[in-house]
């Protein structure tokens, strides 16, 4: 992999997993949905897309399991600790967890979304831009 301006890292609990891609996270996001909360054990999910084409695992690949639905859209955890790592379309990695990413990754959380389902002893910080479902689509 050649390497380019900002090469992230990132791994599980336990380190047996490690990955790295090269360029920044973009379309950060927190979702608080209930599927959320339960594939992350967290109150939300803090998420970011990559460039699926500099990903690659450095350590512990076969240590991965996936867990995807019927679109083919899931995630990947580490067998061994449980760490959510990242998020997979048909298998290939669109993101990563932001818990999961090494030092600072220069990067702020864009949006909450599906807060109209948020855990009822969750209060969320004000300041960034906060919606009931989905991102509004505008024309």
């Amino acid at each position: 992999m050649q390497r380019g301006v900002l090469m992230i890292t990132g791994g599980c609990f336990c380190g047996d997993i490690t990955y790295e891609f090269d360029g920044a996270l973009r379309d950060a996001r927190s979702c608080h949905c209930s599927r959320c909360r339960k594939a992350f054990s967290a109150q939300a999910s803090a998420y970011a897309l990559v460039d699926a084409n500099t990903f690659r695992w450095l350590s512990g690949e076969h240590l991965l399991t996936s867990y995807l639905n019927a679109d083919g859209y899931g995630v990947q955890f580490c067998s061994q600790c449980g760490s959510t790592l990242c998020g997979v379309f048909e298998k290939t990695v669109h993101g990563v967890t932001l818990g999961c990413v090494d030092g600072d990754p220069k990067v702020e959380l864009a949006r909450h979304i599906f807060v109209g389902s948020k855990a009822s002893w969750e209060t969320i910080a004000q300041g960034t831009p906060q919606y009931e479902e989905h991102v509004p689509v505008t024309t």
